[in-house]
């Protein structure tokens, strides 16, 4: 992949959500992708996984769970931050590091819901990237249905005895520890019988698959775990047993925005790749800028995406304030998933038949991109959360 990748074209509505705090922050974030995740795309979609230390040199330069607590390894900022490590992601189009559902969604959980101790065990580490975080809901027979949940976990004694499977776990391969959701009770109210349990990737019993051969996203850890009679210390219960649904729910609309981010910036990186490559490509002895249909397809890509970006600036200004509606953070998690798709579709047209080249950025954020509109919970239960409001 180039790693002279073309910076996103400014919006047309100026964006008010930084300061220059911010914009220092993002220019780490910057050289880090441009200097350790561009040049090594390809060996990372070979292996099937980043590199191992490529985890302590973001924690080295503050890239992980900076929002967290500074007692516990953070540097306490808001979650702006977050959003622009995840632009710069999107912007570097990198889809290997799985950095925000360490650092934003696991991080979440254990700090919102974990006690003093569970908190000084993990966080400092997932911090330095010395523990490499995952969360382990999905199923094979689940999917998006989470009360329908079989991997158990039994109290014997000061202990809980898991048993099951979790499927499409992104950082599995390499994970140090995973929260995972299991099932306690047997009420015939589904979402009363969650749980979330911290296990150590070093428990007996506990086993990984080798990382799954996706359609795209091929760099990035994706796999099965697997709990054969995997003892847990109960002190590794998050909260209380029978919340698990409850934490769930309470993260997922942060969850959904990061998706939107994460489709946003993709949308923005792809558009100006595609700018950029018409500008220089000729056809018919002009550049394929020059035709009428390529300006109109660019402007209407533009427009879209700049409604986008206010749409999710807006989102996360209320998530700052903790105030996001959950049919919001659907409606952007769907919204914008399926506009980088019509996007990034428009840009492979446009680059004619070097589109389909996966040598070529755009090709791979073709293929890349598509799973947005299933992991988080598939577009068609958010458009049933929408729908409920009504």
């Amino acid at each position: 992949m180039s790693s002279t990748l073309a910076r996103p074209i400014d919006p047309m509505m100026p964006r008010k959500l930084f300061n220059s705090d911010h914009e220092a922050f993002r220019a780490t974030a910057r050289r880090f992708f441009e200097q350790e995740v561009i040049p090594n795309t390809e060996r990372y979609e070979q292996q099937q996984h980043v590199d191992r230390d490529l985890w302590n040199k973001a924690g080295e330069l503050g890239l992980l769970c900076a929002t967290m607590p500074e007692e516990f390894g953070g540097s306490g900022v808001d979650r702006l931050y977050s959003m622009i490590l995840i632009e710069e992601q999107g912007y570097a189009m990198d889809s290997s590091s799985g950095m925000s559902l360490h650092s934003d969604i696991v991080a979440n959980y254990i700090n919102n819901f974990g006690n003093q101790e569970q908190k000084m065990a993990w966080l400092p580490k997932m911090a330095t990237g010395e523990v490499v975080a995952a969360i382990a809901m999905t199923e094979p027979g689940t999917g998006s249905d989470l009360q329908g949940v079989r991997t158990t976990a039994v109290l014997d004694g000061d202990d809980y005895i898991v048993n099951g499977s979790k499927i499409f776990i992104t950082n599995g391969y390499l994970c140090d520890m995973a929260v995972v959701v299991v099932k306690t009770g047997n009420t015939e109210k589904g979402s009363n019988n969650l749980s979330l349990l911290i296990i150590d990737a070093k428990s007996a019993g506990f086993t990984k698959g080798k990382p799954l051969n996706k359609v795209g996203m091929k760099g990035q850890d994706t796999c099965e775990l697997f709990f054969d009679n995997v003892r847990v210390p109960k002190s590794n219960l998050l909260g209380m047993e029978g919340m698990g649904f409850f934490m769930l729910m309470k993260e997922l609309a942060w969850e959904r925005l990061i998706v939107a981010i994460i489709c946003q910036a993709g949308a923005e990186a792809a558009f100006a790749q595609t700018v950029k490559y018409v500008k220089e490509r000729k056809a018919f002895g002009k550049t394929v800028s020059s035709f009428q249909n390529t300006r109109f397809k660019l402007a209407e890509m533009r427009s879209e995406i700049d409604m986008g970006r206010v749409y999710v600036d807006r989102c996360m200004e209320l998530q700052l304030t903790e105030s996001l509606p959950i049919e919001a953070a659907a409606a952007a998690k769907y919204k914008l998933s399926d506009m980088f798709s019509k996007v990034v579709d428009e840009c492979v047209q446009l680059h004619g038949g070097y589109g389909y080249m996966l040598e070529y950025p755009i090709a791979r954020a073709y293929i890349d991109n598509r799973a947005n509109r299933i992991y988080a919970g598939t577009n068609e239960i958010m458009k049933e959360l929408i729908s409920r409001t009504l």
